[in-house]
């Protein structure tokens, strides 16, 4: 589980130009880059192709099961696939969306704090309780009701469910734990269990 939380709590991600631009970068930098996002985008469509092809041959740096967007913080669970896998990818689209973000903002100085923080999932039953606690972040914080969750563009629960197809999560482990596409939005859902087990996960999501 890597998550990190940006300097003084600002909030960076609000606006869908925004989201996109994270989301973007979090899809290119899963894999080893020889350009960066900036330049990749500047290619013509040919070349772009062409580089695309190339680099999805590769081994990926991090397997990505699931995601949230918060406006001040980010979370991923996340498996490394290569030696320094998880750092080289997270510097890599930490630094690009903060260059990006400044830009934007005509502003300088760090937007995340440093380092991120990381936490080992030890075994299957922790991978599921940390999933369903990230993707029920914009629940809890009132910013979405759980209704809405099926829909919102900002976690990866819609890949879970059906609603939406991401090439850049990788939701087969996951289903696979809980039994089904039905059996993970019943458990994702279920508040009262959330809350009962909440106080259980925090010591894995936090220390």
């Amino acid at each position: 589980h890597v998550f990190n939380r940006s300097v003084g709590n600002l909030e960076i991600f609000t606006r869908h130009t925004e989201f996109i631009r994270i989301l973007d970068l979090i899809s290119y930098y899963r894999f080893p880059r020889t350009i960066r996002f900036s330049q990749y985008k500047n290619l013509t469509k040919d070349i772009k192709e062409k580089y695309r092809t190339g680099f999805e041959k590769l081994t990926p740096l991090v397997e990505i099961f699931s995601f949230s967007l918060m406006p001040d913080h980010y979370h991923l669970l996340i498996r490394q696939l290569v030696d320094n896998g998880i750092k080289t990818f997270t510097s890599n689209f930490q630094n690009a969306y903060a260059k990006y973000f400044n830009t934007k903002k005509a502003r300088c100085g760090s937007v995340f704090s440093n380092p991120f923080k990381a936490k080992w999932i030890e075994n299957d039953e922790i991978f599921l309780h940390v999933s369903r606690y990230i993707h029920l972040n914009p629940v809890t914080s009132f910013i979405i009701k759980v209704e809405e969750l099926s829909d919102y563009p900002w976690t990866s629960y819609p890949d879970y469910v059906g609603c939406k197809t991401k090439n850049l999560i990788n939701t087969k482990l996951l289903l696979g734990i809980a039994g089904s596409a039905k059996k993970y939005q019943e458990f994702v859902v279920n508040q009262v269990d959330y809350q009962r087990k909440l106080q259980q996960i925090k010591k894995a999501v936090f220390d």
